[in-house]
């Protein structure tokens, strides 16, 4: 498989795959919705937000924020990340100690569990520090977990709460923390984002930034192509490197340096580009061509 992708990478003059599916905060596209993502979370952080709703489609590219801003860190702040966090209130504490780096022994009960953890938020308050919990797939969290979160948000020295929460989710956490029943957690969360899809122009200028971002020199996909894998994808970015990457495959396996519009219409008729779309949902429409509505993607 590697010599495969070296003959990919050498064939095109790059020097990576620029459309990988795992989240590469190196490749990072900052669009104006990013932008604003992000700086509502270093706001939060700084104006010490109890708790900060990041949510998006899956895919649109929450994960490689957080771990952007986990790379980026701070002296006074120590972060937390829980993944996909499961279970009742105990089993939260677990993923939580575990997360900060704190042991918690299997006879240990919820009390000792909660105790280890103020004992260990006010460790750090002491030391000059802040503590920041991270939690990722915040949409599988239980009600009974999301208010246990609440409460954590309520532990502080009189003067100075101890812990700050960043949520991180799909877009049904938004609608159940909006729910009478989370009101109390919905009172905390103090600014709040959701990451829409990408525009056209968007997905033409992600395509390119991708590319310049491994060596690509000049603009290998045409603007037919990127329309169509615009409509496709839906502007998300998972499903937009997924699409880009058979995309250039196919052109490979031809021989051309160029991805047309013929190119991305014969993957998604193959049915190897597996999100949802049946290959005879690609209309013979498709297959005429377009006239694009932007020329973004020959722009850097």
């Amino acid at each position: 498989m590697g010599n495969i992708l070296d003959i990919y990478t050498d064939f095109y003059g790059l020097n990576a795959r620029p459309f990988a599916i795992a989240p590469d905060p190196e490749l990072i596209y900052w669009s104006s919705a990013h932008k604003r993502a992000y700086s509502l979370l270093e706001y939060g952080i700084i104006t010490r937000a109890p708790i900060t709703l990041i949510t998006g489609e899956v895919g649109s590219g929450k994960t490689v924020l957080i771990q952007h801003l986990l790379r980026a860190g701070a002296e006074d702040v120590t972060y937390g990340l829980v993944s996909n966090a499961q279970g009742g209130r105990d089993e939260l504490l677990r993923w939580v100690l575990l997360a900060l780096g704190q042991g918690a022994e299997p006879g240990d009960t919820y009390v000792d569990l909660y105790a280890r953890f103020e004992e260990h938020l006010v460790a750090e308050y002491a030391a000059g520090r802040r503590v920041v919990l991270v939690f990722d797939e915040a949409q599988n969290l239980t009600a009974e977990s999301l208010e246990e979160i609440r409460m954590f948000t309520n532990i502080n020295t009189g003067t100075d709460e101890l812990l700050q929460v960043v949520l991180v989710g799909l877009p049904e956490l938004r609608e159940r923390i909006l729910r009478p029943g989370l009101r109390a957690i919905a009172q905390r969360v103090t600014a709040a984002f959701h990451i829409p899809p990408m525009d056209a122009a968007t997905t033409a200028a992600y395509i390119a930034h991708r590319l310049a971002c491994v060596g690509g020199q000049a603009p290998m996909f045409t603007p037919e192509a990127v329309a169509m894998i615009h409509d496709h994808a839906r502007g998300v970015p998972r499903l937009t490197n997924q699409l880009c990457d058979f995309a250039m495959v196919y052109a490979f396996s031809k021989g051309s340096p160029e991805v047309d519009r013929v190119t991305v219409s014969q993957v998604l008729r193959d049915g190897v580009f597996f999100a949802g779309i049946e290959p005879a949902a690609i209309s013979a429409e498709e297959e005429t061509v377009r006239v694009p509505m932007f020329r973004a993607g020959r722009d850097g």
